[in-house]
């Protein structure tokens, strides 16, 4: 889903509108860098946030802001280019003023506006840009595919691309809409596992219900991707439903319309959670780790995870090496157990550990590593893990490891 998304997709009652405020380094001058997403109805909200210890003044604020006016959440105000993190008190005055101005231009309470930023850590942010800047953002906004995609972009750090998804349901009835944004390429690893990432929909649910259909979808999507191991100070994913479309409102977690809803939901989180790790920093190859065979579904979990973060495995696939040997040794310190001489390993859809036949005990199986190699220079690369030892499964999307993500990281001052 690259292509602008139509009028017909773009949930009703919300406008968007962006701006060029100049908080983006050298570099980057005249990039949009300052985003608003309004719902003309007070939305539903639901929000997950990074779980590190360290956590900017805007996810600490968001997160009282949410739980204050969950039922009557009105706005969004982002920033990209200053993560307001770690620069004393005034980046939670910056946090609040912001709220205030946004709140103040549309006639609605500061605990109304959900506030997030994006970018370098420890610089202080020149709030002054931003709230000279929301005049015109609020006289600017608009519903349209054009003011969407101008959100999906001023959100961007070391993204390469905008990240948009988008979905609908039928409901009682009637079509309601799903749309969403991300942005991130680094520090990106559960738990929560994407930087900002903005839903809304025109579905109507009820607040204490949306937040269970997030937390279900999260943790097959944004929770089950990893980049480079590293969690976000300021992570935020926030859902808005302002019930625009008229399909009735969902007010349990149970039924048809429940079950319609997350699985639209899910869509749209999982192709922006893939999105982010194909687009992660330096990265040339996307890949999907499965593991099936294990005692349960969170100790599948717990291996893809491990092999997914395993830098030789990321390194091995950037270089097109089949060397299978990572994979299993990977799995082998995940701390889930299993019997090596009973795993099977196909990498890029070769079998390349498993049983001889007639054998009872896996070895390295005949491989023809230049047809390997070819097939490891695809774009997506599937790793399959067969443990033998239960019923648990479970996906995980990582990317390879290149020089280039070094050299981004080690010059990163956007």
């Amino acid at each position: 889903m690259t292509d602008l998304l139509s009028s017909r997709a773009l949930p009703r009652g919300f406008r968007f509108a962006s701006v060029a405020a100049g908080l983006k380094r050298k570099g980057h001058t005249g990039a949009l860098d300052v985003a608003l997403i309004v719902s003309d109805p007070p939305a539903s909200a639901a929000a997950v946030f990074t779980q590190n210890l360290v956590q900017a003044p805007p996810v600490v604020l968001s997160r009282e802001h949410v739980r204050a006016s969950a039922g009557a959440m009105r706005a969004v105000i982002v920033n990209s280019g200053n993560a307001n993190c770690s620069v004393g008190p005034g980046g939670m005055a910056a946090s609040r003023a912001t709220a205030d101005c946004v709140a103040k231009l549309l006639g609605c309470g500061p605990k109304q506006v959900v506030v997030c930023s994006t970018g370098v850590i420890g610089v202080p942010l020149a709030v002054e840009r931003i709230l000279n800047a929301a005049p015109g953002l609020a006289k600017s906004l608009a519903f349209s595919p054009r003011a969407f995609d101008g959100l999906t972009r001023a959100i961007m750090t070391t993204d390469t691309r905008p990240k948009r998804a988008w979905a609908s349901a039928r409901i009682g009835g009637k079509t309601v809409r799903i749309a969403g944004c991300a942005k991130g390429a680094g520090m990106i690893h559960p738990n929560m596992a994407t930087m900002l990432a903005f839903v809304v929909t025109d579905a109507a649910v009820e607040p204490a219900i949306l937040d269970v259909a997030l937390r279900d979808v999260v943790s097959r999507t944004f929770n089950s991707i990893t980049v480079d191991g590293d969690s976000s100070t300021n992570d935020t994913l926030l859902v808005l439903a302002n019930g625009a479309s008229g399909a009735a409102r969902i007010a349990a977690a149970d039924g048809a319309d429940y079950k319609k809803f997350v699985a639209a939901l899910e869509q749209v989180c999982k192709t922006l959670a893939i999105g982010i790790v194909e687009d992660g920093e330096g990265a040339t190859h996307l890949v999907e780790i499965e593991v099936r065979g294990a005692p349960s579904d969170a100790a599948a979990k717990r291996v893809a995870e491990t092999i997914g973060l395993s830098s030789l495995v990321k390194t091995a696939i950037a270089g097109a090496d089949p060397n299978w040997g990572r994979i299993l040794a990977a799995a082998g310190r995940s701390g889930v157990p299993f019997n090596p001489d009973h795993a099977e390993i196909w990498l890029g859809g070769m079998k390349m550990y498993g049983p001889p036949k007639g054998a009872s005990y896996s070895v390295a199986l005949p491989l023809d590593e230049k047809v390997a190699h070819r097939r490891l220079l695809e774009k997506d690369v599937p790793i399959v893990i067969d443990l033998h030892n239960g019923s648990g499964a479970a996906r995980v999307w990582t990317c390879d490891f290149t020089k280039e993500y070094v050299e981004i990281n080690a010059s990163y001052r956007t």
